[in-house]
C-alpha cells in the first residue's frame, strides 16, 4: 500500500469514527450512522460467532423438527387446520426446488407416524425437552447479541415457550385459514373480478410472503430476548431480516437449480446437505436481523475495534462514582430511580461495559436493584454512609476472589510501603466525601412546595 493510499484510508477512518459526530448536522449524523452499522455487521460475520450460533442451531433443528412440528399438528388438529402444515412447509422450503418438496413430504410422514399416546410420561417429557430446547437455544443466540448475561427465570421461560409452540403456530394458521376462506366466498370472489381490485390483490399476494416472514422475524426479536425492545428497532431488524430471507430463498433456489454436482458427489444423502444448508442460512439470517434490531437500539456500541473493550481501572472508577453519584442525587430529589438503559444512554457506553461496574457495586452492597422491569437501581443504604473510599474499592477489588488478593502477591517492603502511602493519601483526600456529597446534594438542599415542585439550593462543594 502506497502511502496516499495509507493516508486516504487514515482520513476515511477519522472521519467515520469522529468522536465529535453530535457536532455535525443531522444528515450527517445519520449517514455516519449508517455506515457504522454496515461496517459493524461487517466485523461481526467475520469474527464468525454469528456463524457459529447459526450452526449450532441447525443441530438443535434436525433433532427437534420433527418432535416440534409433532407438538404444533397436535394443538391445531384440534383448530382442524393441520392440513395446512404440508403447504406451510413446503412454502418454507421453496428454495430447494423440488427436493423440498420431498423433504417436505418425509417430514410429514414422520410426523404422521409420531404415537404421542405410546411414548408415554418418560418419552412424553422427553419429546416436549426436544421442541422447547430449539426455543431455547434461541433465546440463547439472541441474548448474546443483545449483550444478555443471564437467561430468564424457569417459570417465565416455560411460559413464553409454550406461547411460541402451541399459541404461534395456531394464530398463523388460523389467519392463513381465515385469509383462504374469505377468498372464497362468492361477494369477495365477483368483487375480485373487477381488473383494478384483481390487480391490487395480485400485487399484494406477492407481498404476502415478505409480510409474513417479516411479521415473524419482528415477533421473535420482540418475544424471546431476555430485555426489552423497543418495537421500531424490531421492525426494522425484522423489515431487512424479512428481504434479506426472501432474497436468499430466490439466490438459493438459482444455486440449487445450478447444482446437479451435489447429487453425484453426496447421491441421496444431496437432499439432506442442500436442506443443512439452507437451514443454516436461514438461522444466520435471522441473526443477523437480530443484530440489526441491537445496533439500532442501541447506538452506542458502534465503536471501533474488534471485540468487547476492556476497561481500564480509572474508567471502572469514573463510571462507578458516576453512576452513584446520579443514583443518590436521584434518590435524595425524591426522582424516579435510573434503569441500566438510561444510564447507558446517559454516559454513552455499552451495557455490557457498565455491567461490569454494577455488578462489583453490588456485590459490595452499596447499589441494589428493584424487582421492575427493567429494573432500576437505588442506594443499598443512606447515602451519607456510604463514602467514596468504598466505591473505588468496590471496583478495584472486582474479581479478586476469584482468584487470588493482594495480599497473596510476594511484594518487596518498598512496593508495600509506596502502597500503603498512596491507600493513605486517597483516604485523607476524599475519606470524608460521602455518596451525599457527591451527589451536590446538603442536608437540607430540597424544599418542597405546596404546589409539588421542588426547589433546590445550590449545591455545597466537596470538602479539600
Amino acid at each position: 500500500m502506497t502511502p496516499a493510499h495509507a493516508d486516504l484510508l487514515s482520513r476515511l477512518e477519522a472521519l467515520i469514527w469522529d468522536k465529535q459526530v453530535l457536532e455535525r448536522p443531522r444528515w450527517q449524523q445519520g449517514a455516519l450512522r449508517l455506515v457504522r452499522t454496515v461496517l459493524i455487521l461487517g466485523r461481526d460475520l467475520a469474527m464468525g460467532q454469528l456463524t457459529l450460533r447459526a450452526m449450532s442451531l441447525v443441530y438443535t433443528t434436525l433433532l427437534s423438527i420433527v418432535p416440534l412440528l409433532a407438538l404444533s399438528f397436535s394443538v391445531l388438529k384440534a383448530f382442524g387446520v393441520n392440513n395446512q402444515i404440508q403447504p406451510m412447509l413446503r412454502s418454507l422450503l421453496e428454495p430447494l426446488g423440488d427436493k423440498g418438496v420431498e423433504v417436505a413430504q418425509h417430514i410429514g410422514e414422520f410426523i404422521q407416524n409420531m404415537n404421542v399416546g405410546v411414548l408415554g410420561a418418560v418419552g412424553l417429557a422427553l419429546l416436549l425437552y426436544t421442541a422447547v430446547s430449539l426455543v431455547q437455544k434461541i433465546e440463547e443466540s439472541l441474548n448474546y447479541i443483545w449483550h444478555i448475561p443471564q437467561p430468564r427465570r424457569l417459570g417465565e421461560r416455560f411460559s413464553r415457550y409454550l406461547s411460541v409452540l402451541i399459541i404461534g403456530p395456531t394464530l398463523v394458521f388460523s389467519a392463513l385459514g381465515l385469509t383462504a376462506t374469505v377468498l372464497n366466498i362468492d361477494t369477495v370472489r365477483q368483487l375480485l373480478a373487477v381488473d383494478a381490485l384483481g390487480q391490487v390483490v395480485e400485487v399484494a399476494s406477492r407481498l404476502v410472503p415478505y409480510l409474513l416472514i417479516i411479521a415473524a422475524f419482528t415477533f421473535v426479536y420482540l418475544f424471546i430476548p431476555n430485555t426489552r425492545v423497543r418495537l421500531g428497532a424490531a421492525l426494522l431488524g425484522g423489515t431487512i431480516g424479512g428481504i434479506v430471507w426472501q432474497t436468499s430463498g430466490w439466490l438459493f433456489a438459482v444455486f440449487v437449480a445450478s447444482s446437479g454436482q451435489y447429487a453425484a458427489i453426496y447421491s441421496s444423502f444431496a437432499i439432506l446437505v442442500l436442506f443443512m444448508i439452507w437451514l443454516y442460512v436461514s438461522w444466520l439470517v435471522l441473526l443477523f436481523g437480530a443484530s440489526v434490531a441491537f445496533y439500532t437500539q442501541h447506538p452506542e456500541y458502534l465503536y471501533l475495534g474488534s471485540g468487547e473493550p476492556r476497561l481500564s481501572n480509572r474508567v471502572r472508577e469514573r463510571l462507578a462514582l458516576s453512576l452513584m453519584s446520579r443514583v443518590a442525587s436521584r434518590f435524595l430529589a425524591g426522582q424516579p430511580a435510573i434503569s441500566l438503559e438510561q444510564f447507558t444512554q446517559q454516559m454513552r457506553v455499552p451495557m455490557h461495559v457498565l455491567s461490569a461496574v454494577v455488578t462489583a457495586l453490588q456485590d459490595n452492597e452499596l447499589l441494589q436493584q428493584t424487582g421492575d422491569d427493567p429494573p432500576l437501581y437505588l442506594p443499598a443504604r443512606d447515602p451519607s454512609m456510604i463514602s467514596v473510599t468504598q466505591v473505588l474499592d468496590a471496583v478495584r477489588s472486582a474479581g479478586e476472589a476469584r482468584f487470588f488478593s493482594p495480599d497473596k502477591l510476594p511484594t518487596p517492603a518498598p512496593v508495600d510501603q509506596v502502597l500503603a502511602q498512596i491507600r493513605t493519601a486517597v483516604e485523607t483526600a476524599a475519606g470524608s466525601v460521602s455518596l451525599r456529597d457527591l451527589a451536590g446534594l446538603p442536608e437540607e438542599s430540597v424544599d418542597v412546595l405546596d404546589d409539588g415542585a421542588e426547589e433546590r439550593t445550590e449545591p455545597t462543594l466537596l470538602p479539600h
